[in-house]
């Protein structure tokens, strides 16, 4: 069996390979898909940036799974403050080895802030990461617009890239597909779309356009399908 990969709606995926698992961006519970947060216990979890719809259950998931959490430093020593035990706190180029593989951090351009108790906190900088897991090279974009040096992250030589094609918060489905150009990743999944009307898209057009400009196959996953690589 290959490494399993979930889409639950906007950013977050769940990874499983060898009986270990990671979670990324956990917004479960979410306009397209309500999952349960008891429902999934990672080993791991990863948060590229502190938007509510990036964090989402972490907190809750991480006390009862008692998973490790990577984020940036400062979405880090909040998550820690929140009663997380197994936080690591990171930044852009550095690589952290987790139950299974290691994530190295990307830059993204986006903001990152946290909306708790009616107080933005937990400011920082956001980011991507490369995930190598489950004998697979993944880039996983966050909230991001293009950015020319993804082709440095091109080198990492990746099996898969997922990339938001939302717009108006990200980039959106043309400059997307030039991220895939830049990017040279054998599939690419699409997110961070369809879950508020703001950010609607056709990713069957994204997947035609994707596979007629570049050697890239295009998976478009449906919230709560999985898929193997």
């Amino acid at each position: 069996m290959g490494l399993k990969i979930t889409w639950y709606g906007q950013s977050a995926f769940g990874l499983e390979a060898e009986g270990k698992s990671v979670l990324i961006d956990p917004f479960l519970q979410n306009p397209v898909l309500q999952t349960d947060p008891a429902s999934v216990t990672p080993g791991t979890i990863l948060l590229t940036h502190a938007h509510n719809d990036h964090v989402g259950s972490t907190v809750e998931i991480a006390k009862r799974a008692g998973s490790t959490v990577i984020a940036t430093f400062e979405l880090a020593n909040f998550i820690g403050s929140q009663g997380v035990e197994n936080v690591i706190g990171g930044n852009h180029g550095g690589t952290v080895a987790f139950d299974g593989g290691t994530a190295k951090f990307t830059p993204a351009w986006h903001t990152s802030s946290y909306s708790h108790e009616g107080k933005v906190v937990a400011p920082g900088v956001p980011a991507g990461f490369v995930v190598r897991f489950g004998g697979k090279t993944m880039y996983f974009a966050g909230d991001t617009a293009l950015f020319m040096d993804m082709q440095l992250i091109a080198d990492e030589e990746l099996d898969l890239a997922v990339i938001p094609i939302g717009d108006l918060f990200t980039m959106g489905p043309k400059d997307a597909v030039k991220a895939a150009t830049f990017l040279r990743a054998g599939t690419v999944i699409p997110c961070h779309y369809n879950t508020f009307p703001a950010i609607a898209q056709d990713a069957n057009a994204f997947k035609a356009d994707v596979e007629n400009e570049t050697a890239s196959k295009v998976i478009v996953l449906q919230p709560g399908e999985s898929t193997e690589l």
